[in-house]
C-alpha cells in the first residue's frame, strides 16, 4: 500500500476487501484501512439492525499479509482461509466500539467485531499483531497447523477455539506468548451444544499472560451458545 484507504458506507454483505491468489505478498507499509464502523455500529453486530459488511477483509491467499492498521471494522475484521499464509504486524483498532452511541441503547456500539477468524485453513501463522475489539481476538472455527504467537488482545472475549459446529476438524493449534488484557475470557474452547462429528485435538498453550480477565481465565465449554449449560456430546 502507498497510502491510507477509506471505505464508503453501504449496507451489504461484504467483504470490503478480498486478497486471493497463490504466493501473494500484501504489505500495508503501516498504512490504515478505515472501515467507518462507527457509521454502522448499533450494538447488535450481525444479530440485526444495520446490515454490516463482514468480514472487513477476507484473506484467501497463500503467501503473506502484513503491516496494516484496520480502524473501525463494521463487524468481523479478518477472515482467513488461505493456506499456507503468514499474517504479521497487524493492528486492529475497534476501541471506539467500546462506547455506546445513539443507536446502541446504552450498550457498547461495537458487537461481533472479531479480530481474526480461521475456518478450513491449514498452515496459518498469525504473529506480532494487536487487537482491541468487542468479541473474540482469535476464533479458530476449523483448520490444522495453526500458530498464534506474540500478539496482544484487549477488550474482547479472549482467544477462542470455536465455536465448533458440526463436521469440523481442528488439530495442532499453538497459542504462544500472547497477552490478553481486560477481556471477558482469557483462553477458551467452545463447542456448539448441538454439534456432531467434529474433533478438537492437540491444542497447546504456552507462556500466555492474562490480565484483568472479568469472567473465566480458562474455559472449556461444550454448551455454546450457553455458558456452562447442558453439554453436547458430538465433539471429541
Amino acid at each position: 500500500m502507498a497510502g491510507d484507504v477509506t471505505f464508503g458506507f453501504a449496507e451489504w454483505a461484504g467483504p470490503l476487501m478480498l486478497v486471493s491468489g497463490t504466493n501473494v505478498t500484501f504489505n500495508g507499509n503501516g498504512h490504515t484501512l478505515f472501515g467507518q464502523g462507527d457509521l454502522y455500529w448499533d450494538g447488535l453486530g450481525g444479530n440485526g439492525g444495520v446490515t454490516k459488511p463482514a468480514p472487513f477483509i477476507r484473506v484467501n491467499n497463500a503467501g503473506s499479509f502484513s503491516n496494516v492498521r484496520i480502524l473501525n471494522a463494521p463487524e468481523r475484521s479478518i477472515a482467513v482461509k488461505g493456506s499456507p499464509v503468514t499474517i504479521s504486524g497487524i493492528t486492529i483498532d475497534n476501541s471506539l466500539g467500546d462506547l455506546p452511541n445513539s443507536r446502541s441503547n446504552g450498550l457498547p456500539a461495537g458487537h461481533n467485531t472479531d479480530g481474526f477468524g480461521i475456518s478450513n485453513a491449514n498452515n496459518v501463522i498469525i504473529q506480532n499483531s494487536s487487537v482491541h475489539n468487542q468479541d473474540d481476538c482469535l476464533a479458530v472455527n476449523g483448520g490444522t497447523n495453526i500458530t498464534f504467537q506474540n500478539n496482544v488482545c484487549v477488550g474482547g472475549h479472549g482467544i477462542s477455539i470455536g465455536s465448533i459446529a458440526s463436521n469440523v476438524v481442528v488439530n495442532n493449534v499453538h497459542i504462544t506468548g500472547n497477552t490478553v488484557m481486560n477481556n471477558t475470557n482469557g483462553l477458551r474452547i467452545k463447542t456448539d451444544a448441538t454439534a456432531t462429528a467434529s474433533t478438537v485435538s492437540n491444542i497447546v498453550y504456552t507462556n500466555n499472560k492474562l490480565l484483568g480477565i472479568t469472567q473465566f481465565g480458562v474455559l472449556i465449554d461444550q454448551s455454546y451458545p450457553d455458558t456452562l449449560g447442558t453439554p453436547g456430546t458430538g465433539v471429541v
